[in-house]
């Protein structure tokens, strides 16, 4: 007769809420995950704060950046329209000589041919040097071969010289560097009965 009586203490000790059961591990444990949860909670919402915050000041700093690219671009093109603008800025200060002498030439009033040569060669000498000094040099090619990326062919003259030859100048050609800026005009020989 006591083996009932064991039995029912036993099932007694395994009643729900008596603590020692599983059901009441299992509570406890629903406790533990709701209070993780609470705790849970403000540290995603500090972390979201935060991300946004950095998303601001990455915002802000892409803004700084495209608006210091905007004025740097707005500046590299003034800079190139004010070298466009100005490019002949130190030509032109050195073509004032020659302008001061042409017109100190016309200022004299019972100037002689042979003052008004020597005035004009003076002024040419000028003028050399000013071309000289922004590397502009002469196409004077009496005599050469006819080159059509430096000459400008007038006409052909049947000759005793070869074939395309520049028999005469017509008008000097000049070059920038090494750019023609106006070919020469010339004649050039052609085989007879051609």
């Amino acid at each position: 007769m006591q083996e009932p009586h064991n039995q029912e203490s036993i099932e007694e000790q395994n009643l729900p809420g008596t603590g020692d059961t599983p059901e009441a591990d299992h509570s406890g444990a629903a406790g533990y995950t709701e209070s993780a949860g609470e705790e849970m909670t403000p540290d995603i919402e500090q972390q979201l704060k935060e991300a946004e915050i950095r998303a601001a000041e990455h915002h802000d700093a892409w803004l700084r950046a495209k608006a210091e690219n905007e004025n740097i671009r707005k500046r590299a093109q003034a800079d190139i329209a004010n070298a466009h603008k100005y490019a002949v800025d130190n030509f032109s200060v050195q073509l004032l000589a020659v302008m001061d002498s042409l017109d100190a030439a016309l200022a004299v009033e019972n100037s002689t041919i042979e003052s008004l040569k020597d005035g004009v060669e003076l002024t040419r000498k000028q003028l050399v040097a000013i071309f000289e000094k922004f590397n502009i040099h002469t196409i004077d090619p009496q005599g050469e071969k006819f080159d059509p990326h430096r000459h400008e062919a007038m006409c052909a003259v049947e000759s005793d010289l070869p074939p395309n030859t520049v028999m005469q100048v017509m008008q000097k050609g000049y070059v920038l560097h090494d750019r023609v800026i106006r070919p020469a005009m010339v004649t050039v020989s052609k085989a007879r009965g051609a």
